[in-house]
């Protein structure tokens, strides 16, 4: 009986609306600017929404410290190899490791949206992070194929920068398609075609059940006696 009273508390929490915050930076930083310091607050936002959605992921405590452990270590290495610039090749390697830490955290935060028996705010801030980290993600998958290839990446032969993969991700994953920027190989065709089916699977299951509910939710909490 205790626990049948605790879970909808505990399950609608998680500070999704700062997860959401903190990714939404991220994305601007990485789209408006290109030096070395944006990359460094880049990685350190994106740990931080990880460092959330564990609290929020109710795992157990040596789990938890074990995946801190490692994200903490992994990204100081990626923040060193951006800081001394290296080569193409470990700065592919460090965006990969960032495209495993926001997969890490899409698993976290749907993990745990999926558990909540009342739909709220945090829930849907919860779904929205989700969807925004699975864009991230792949921008980052994009930018390691592209600097560990021996081909150009895109079929113009432009260099990806961070803000031209993640406009190339998000109209990816958005299905938007304005076709000025296509990957050259089949990698990254097949790549970009996962990202686009999991983006639509994303939003007409998740992002709409959890909408329909909160709406459901909302609508029973309003209800007078004569309505019923």
């Amino acid at each position: 009986m205790t626990g049948d009273v605790q879970e909808p508390a505990a399950a609608g929490g998680g500070h999704y609306g700062l997860v959401l915050a903190l990714l939404v930076a991220g994305y601007l930083v990485g789209a408006l600017a290109t030096d070395t310091w944006v990359s460094l607050l880049t990685v350190l936002l994106y740990l931080g929404a990880l460092v959330l959605a564990l609290r929020a992921a109710r795992l157990g405590r040596p789990l938890v410290w074990g995946l801190r452990v490692g994200a903490t270590v992994g990204s100081a290495g990626a923040l060193a190899v951006l800081l001394s610039n290296p080569g193409d090749g470990f700065r592919g390697a460090a965006a990969l490791w960032l495209a495993l830490i926001l997969g890490a955290t899409v698993v976290l935060v749907v993990r745990h949206i999926l558990r909540h028996r009342v739909v709220t705010l945090q829930t849907i801030a919860g779904a929205l992070s989700a969807y925004l980290l699975i864009g991230l993600m792949f921008a980052e998958v994009y930018t390691g194929m592209s600097r560990l290839g021996t081909a150009p990446f895109f079929a113009n032969g432009e260099a990806p920068d961070t803000a031209t993969v993640q406009y190339f991700s998000f109209t990816t994953l958005t299905t938007l398609g304005y076709g000025d920027f296509t990957a050259a190989r089949d990698a990254g065709r097949a790549v970009a075609v996962l990202e686009a089916l999991l983006g639509q699977v994303f939003l007409v299951t998740l992002v709409a059940r959890l909408v329909s509910n909160f709406g459901n939710a909302t609508a029973r909490a309003t209800s007078t006696p004569e309505d019923d």
